[in-house]
């Protein structure tokens, strides 16, 4: 693998052209390329139609936005997590308001973590048809986008009935919930778990046997085990290696341990072993989706804690102090113990850890996000080097990254 930057490799390309007469060429891949998932540019040297070295350049969507965690108080930097992943936007909530909780020592309660659960798997459902959409449109598969936009479409109307929003929710907050779980969603979600099972064996009718399919998945985008613990790579790529790693299993947070599901693995760790675990882990997500929908706990969705959550609003026009709490957690935010604290949960695409700084101020001193996508385009040169042209977009396509998760 080449570990030049982009003015070196471009200038031992016109080296080597020169000492083979111009057989190699440099190829930009992006970063306008509609099959990149993003704006991200690879830069490609080719012999012929293979690939001799293959350098990412990101950067492109560049957002700041660990520097403006900086000047908004822990509240209000809410916002700025569903803005991280769009395709996971609670998972991103999730990570950031377990990691305050962690520092205020805040106990939340049973129902708000077994809502969280649910709205969590639900975000994966809705990233992982995305990516299998999209996906299967970059190698020429058009129907299974359209059948799998069709459910995520329901999804978000899920997400809507509880929050207002169909994408960046802001749902989870400090101390629980944004709001009161909606009148009827018990309903909504049951319809939805009613039909997902029969459209996951829809998705696979198409694709799992089909010999176009196979031909572009199968001993595709390989990448060694060892190379992959070596970059930091996590999630359905770790799991298609073989390695059985899940951070709900092994590290459990938001009652996760309190759920059976299986970490569904493959062995052949190519393109097709990375759509196999994906496929099992929407059956999965549904299995959990079940077990929070027929055990949900009892009881309160927010922490009682009024000097961080917001107090109802029915109590704020009898009670002063409700009111005196409203005005200031609005105004000026809650001071938060001075501290550091890390906490990693699983996102569709692997480990997503939220690390943060405190100095007992009512804004965070820092905040950095160890996102999955940028360990895992670490391995796009790996990945491509050596093979053809043609098997770039199934080998990156396989890797399901958001570009907004890796330029931050």
């Amino acid at each position: 693998m080449s570990d030049l930057g982009v003015p070196e490799l471009l200038a031992e390309t016109e080296e080597q052209q020169a000492a083979t007469g111009g057989r190699r060429m440099v190829l930009n891949m992006g970063p306008q390329h509609p099959s990149t998932h993003g704006v991200l540019r690879l830069l490609l040297e080719l012999d012929g139609e293979n690939i001799a070295s293959c350098v990412p350049d990101i950067g492109f969507l560049h957002t700041g936005i660990e520097k403006e965690f900086e000047v908004k108080n822990y509240q209000q930097a809410v916002t700025l997590t569903d803005r991280v992943d769009y395709l996971a936007p609670l998972s991103n909530n999730l990570g950031y308001c377990l990691a305050v909780e962690k520092l205020l020592q805040l106990e939340i309660p049973p129902q708000a973590q077994w809502m969280r659960v649910l709205l969590a798997e639900l975000t994966r459902l809705n990233s992982h048809l995305v990516w299998l959409g999209t996906h299967a449109l970059d190698i020429g598969a058009m129907s299974v986008f359209l059948y799998c936009f069709r459910e995520r479409e329901e999804i978000l109307k899920i997400f809507e009935m509880f929050s207002g929003q169909r994408m960046m929710t802001s749902y989870f907050r400090i101390g629980g919930l944004a709001l009161e779980p909606p009148r009827g969603w018990q309903d909504r979600v049951k319809r939805f778990l009613a039909i997902f099972p029969s459209r996951i064996d829809e998705y696979e009718n198409l694709l799992t046997n089909n010999r176009i399919w196979l031909g572009r998945t199968k001993g595709v985008g390989f990448i060694s085990l060892e190379d992959m613990l070596d970059l930091g790579i996590t999630g359905p790529m770790l799991r298609g290696a073989g390695l059985k790693i899940d951070t709900r299993k092994d590290a459990p947070y938001s009652s996760y341990e309190k759920f059976d599901f299986e970490v569904p693995t493959q062995t052949a760790n190519d393109v097709f072993a990375r759509y196999q675990v994906r496929i099992e882990e929407m059956r999965q997500s549904t299995r959990i989706i079940t077990q929070a929908l027929e055990g949900m706990p009892a009881g309160p969705w927010k922490a009682d804690a009024p000097h961080v959550v917001l107090p109802d609003r029915e109590k704020m026009k009898t009670q002063m102090e409700a009111l005196i709490y409203h005005f200031k957690i609005v105004t000026e935010g809650f001071r938060v113990p001075q501290g550091e604290v890390f906490q990693v949960i699983e996102s569709p695409r692997g480990e997503l850890g939220y690390y943060i700084v405190s100095e007992g101020t009512t804004k965070p001193y820092r905040v950095h996000m160890r996102t999955p996508s940028f360990g895992n385009l670490q391995a796009v040169p790996r990945m491509v080097e050596g093979t053809l042209i043609a098997d770039v977009i199934a080998a990156i396509g396989s890797m399901d990254f958001v570009l907004g998760d890796t330029d931050r």
